[in-house]
């Protein structure tokens, strides 16, 4: 891809705008970075000594003026995102996947959408959607939510915040919660009505451990705290998107497996201040083998089906039910969901793969299980915890598409 031309193509298709009209900053300690901003963090994260310390090993052999002088050049998040971030994550798949690819036929290329995702990965889930939407001709790419407990450092905050990151602010006092969550809300409404720019957003905090993908209703009662109107249209001004993510391999399988132990054997145990590192790390640099997204259809049509009379908490578990179906008969199925389901359960989906398939996997069953280091270790658990986050995908997409397991 030339990144100059498809990056004149994408700033023609939409207007990025530097600041607020009204000049008030109200989301100023959640938002991502303004355009104008990018010179000064730029110059803040080449004097970070920790930041210096791992750029060598994302961009191997570069010297750190010409970064600086690269990042300089950069007018716009968009342009550092295509500078950056775009050829960064198409280089990394290269040797950690078989590939990947979105099937976005459902959307208006030229609209913006929240796009509401199952979650499988701390920053690939959100990485791979902007370099989709950018393969995909969108007139931008996406603005991401991430958890403040992901922000470990200074750093950190200030290389996702140039990424086009907005933070949801976590673990605090119930009123804070709550102040925090409008701004939250207010900012996501902002975002798509006057930045015209797309949102990424799990549909829960963290990710589901068992791959049995379920919309939190608080995501969606979050959502609808901004706008104006009823919840419906509130809902609707956001244009959520329910947005399958499916992965052949997950390379953190064996990392949660292990915590589900862990979680089993210690009711009060609690993740060490690293263990969110070590699973964006083995997550980024892990096999995946094939990565598919499916974007469904925009749910503002349903949505009007829905009976305006309906009660708040039943109307946001309907629309959760909704996004869960879509999500859930969007999925692509590899062979790996169809044994271990028939592993797991005992069906009979032996037509959905090879002999061959089922002695490829059950080695990479094994070589994962040998990566977990615990005193007393529960191999047989940890073997039914990994098949179970395989057939979970399978399992709910057959129920979504009206099949048995």
């Amino acid at each position: 891809m030339s990144m100059v031309a498809d990056n004149e193509k994408i700033h023609a298709g939409t207007a990025i705008p530097t600041g607020h009209s009204d000049g008030k900053d109200e989301f100023s300690s959640i938002r991502p970075f303004e355009d104008s901003e990018i010179p000064q963090v730029v110059d803040r994260l080449l004097a970070d000594k920790q930041f210096l310390q791992i750029l060598p090993a994302v961009f191997p052999g570069t010297p750190v003026e010409a970064i600086r002088q690269k990042a300089r050049g950069c007018k716009t998040l968009l342009d550092f995102q295509l500078a950056f971030v775009y050829s960064l994550v198409k280089g990394i798949m290269a040797k950690a996947s078989k590939g990947f690819d979105m099937d976005a036929k459902a959307l208006d290329t030229k609209a913006n959408y929240t796009f509401v995702s199952n979650h499988r990965d701390i920053v690939l889930d959100s990485a791979l959607l902007d370099v989709l939407l950018v393969d995909n001709k969108f007139t931008t790419t996406c603005e991401i939510a991430i958890g403040d407990n992901l922000l470990k450092y200074p750093w950190i905050k200030d290389v996702v915040r140039l990424n086009k990151s907005f933070i949801v602010e976590r673990d605090l006092p119930m009123r804070q919660l709550l102040l925090a969550s409008k701004r939250l809300s207010d900012y996501m409404h902002y975002a798509i009505s006057q930045k015209h720019d797309n949102i990424w957003i799990a549909q829960r905090e963290g990710r589901a451990k068992d791959s049995n993908d379920r919309t939190q209703k608080s995501i969606l009662q979050m959502m609808a705290m901004g706008g104006e109107g009823s919840v419906v249209d509130r809902l609707k001004a956001l244009h959520i998107v329910p947005l399958a993510i499916s992965y052949e391999y997950d390379p953190c399988d064996f990392l949660k497996a292990k915590e589900m132990q862990q979680r089993r054997d210690n009711p009060d145990f609690h993740k060490g201040p690293m263990d969110d590192v070590t699973s964006m790390r083995t997550g980024i640099f892990g096999y995946k083998g094939s990565v598919h997204y499916h974007c469904a259809p925009c749910i503002d049509g349903y949505l009007d089906t829905l009976d305006p009379k309906t009660s708040k908490g039943v109307l946001f578990e309907t629309v959760a039910k909704h996004i869960d179906s879509e999500i859930h008969k969007n999925y692509r199925l590899y062979p790996n969901n169809f044994i271990a389901l028939d592993e797991l359960l005992g069906a009979d989906h032996t037509g959905s793969y090879t002999d061959e398939d089922k002695a490829a996997f059950d080695s990479y069953l094994g070589a994962q299980l040998g990566k977990i280091d615990l005193p007393n270790k529960d191999e047989a658990f940890l073997r039914n915890r990994m098949l179970t986050m395989y057939a979970n995908p399978a399992i709910n997409c057959l129920a979504a598409n009206g099949i048995t397991a």
